[in-house]
């Protein structure tokens, strides 16, 4: 085991299991997390690292680690895909869901981000409940979507008014 991964072990601040580390928003780590897992990657008892993030640098993390991983080729969700986890989702949420209102969020699930759709799903259903009502509508859902904006969004408004934001 490399010495300073050793040290860390050591001292209690890391642990080495084998098996599968599944870390999700891996853009988030930094570089102290990245060199650490390199070193822990060259281990004997090394897990198997699955690092997950939406970044579109090259994903999300430095080179020196990059060039060490196997990159899973990925696609995006099909409309009908998005539509049967968003109904999977209603399901598991107990949110009723008109078929327009699904409808609404499969777009908004083609057009932003699944992530985004289902993000809607839980203010719409608030909204609705407010209303007496014990499903969620197309009016809800695009009230919702006026309130909470989607990531490619928000990271427009930034980057256009950024000098007001730094003053």
């Amino acid at each position: 085991m490399d010495e300073e991964v050793k040290k860390l072990v050591d001292e209690g601040r890391a642990e080495i299991i084998p098996g599968v580390l599944f870390i999700d928003d891996a853009h988030m780590l930094d570089i102290e997390c990245f060199a650490f897992l390199g070193r822990a990657m060259e281990s004997e008892l090394a897990p198997i690292i699955i690092l997950a993030t939406d970044v579109e640098s090259p994903h999300g993390m430095p080179l020196d680690l990059l060039d060490r991983l196997l990159i899973i080729r990925t696609k995006q969700y099909t409309r009908d895909e998005i539509r049967e986890i968003l109904k999977i989702r209603s399901k598991a949420t107990k949110i009723k869901l008109t078929k327009e209102a699904l409808e609404k969020l499969t777009e908004i699930g083609v057009e932003t981000s699944l992530r985004y759709a289902v993000q809607l799903m839980e203010p719409a259903w608030e909204r609705a409940r407010v209303l007496k009502r014990d499903y969620v509508d197309v009016e809800d859902i695009e009230y919702v979507r006026k309130l909470f904006v989607d990531v490619k969004e928000s990271s427009k408004y930034a980057r256009d008014f950024e000098k007001q934001f730094l003053r």
